[in-house]
């Protein structure tokens, strides 16, 4: 899953990476949290100057997903994730997977590697970034809520998968990454239907990303300096602990054979 990211660029690198016409100056974000607002990148209905493709907006909204059918977003669950498998099936994303998929542009996310109850092992947070730097764009999805009155609020959901190597050994999920030669696909929400981008809807390649160990700073929605994305050595990592297991396992059975 993804519940925490970061987002360090300058709007000048999220200009040139998205081929945006303009995008505002914002602060450095080390630790974005649902239902804060998060910047997104769309594609408009105007096509781009001398192009046939669509002009991109970067715009905020708010990150927790709420269906425009959603009587009261109070009461509805906050849907900050959306599983790829299976969101086009789904009432609350159906119609988004079909009309309004956007750009979740990010430096990287934050992951949590929570042992097995009974092991004694503290929970350990992790800084995965991509390892060439850089911006990388999460696959979301958004939808407008409009209330009785007729104000309006823009929502979305980052599209996770099933983690690649470089994540698994801390969670079974990660982001939907889509690659700078996909953006257009993905965006184009008029020819490309739900199937025929299903094929953007993987595992980042196994070399994309590097994990960091962080402290525990990183809980705190309160603490958003770069701090948070300082390395620090886990108590046991979990590709540590089970290398230690798998060679306690063989130690005691050369013991039993022994006598």
């Amino acid at each position: 899953m993804c519940g925490r990211f970061a987002l360090t660029a300058t709007a000048e690198e999220l200009i040139e990476l998205f081929g945006l016409l303009e995008a505002e100056d914002f602060p450095a974000r080390y630790n974005i949290a649902p239902t804060q607002p998060i910047i997104v990148v769309t594609a408009s209905d105007r096509a781009k100057p001398g192009s046939n493709l669509p002009e991109r907006k970067a715009m905020l909204v708010r990150w927790g997903f709420t269906p425009g059918w959603a009587r009261d977003p109070r009461k509805f669950p906050l849907l900050i994730n959306a599983r790829s498998e299976s969101a086009v099936g789904k009432a609350a994303f159906r119609a988004a997977m079909r009309h309004r998929r956007i750009l979740v542009p990010a430096s990287g996310f934050y992951e949590w590697h929570r042992p097995a109850k009974g092991t004694g092992e503290a929970s350990q947070a992790y800084w995965v970034r991509p390892k060439r730097g850089g911006v990388v764009a999460f696959a979301g999805l958004m939808e407008t809520w409009s209330s009785a009155d007729g104000s309006e609020v823009d929502t979305a959901a980052v599209l996770t998968t099933g983690a690649n190597r470089a994540v698994r050994h801390i969670h079974d999920r990660m982001p939907v990454v889509i690659l700078p030669e996909d953006f257009a696909r993905w965006l184009d929400c008029k020819t490309q239907e739900p199937r025929e981008i299903a094929d953007l809807m993987r595992p980042a390649p196994d070399d994309y990303f590097e994990a960091i160990a962080v402290s525990d700073r990183v809980n705190k929605v309160a603490n958003t300096g770069p701090e948070i994305q300082e390395e620090v050595v886990p108590a046991k990592s979990p590709e540590t602990a089970g290398r230690k297991r798998a060679e306690d396992r063989n130690g005691d059975d050369r013991q039993m054979s022994l006598f």
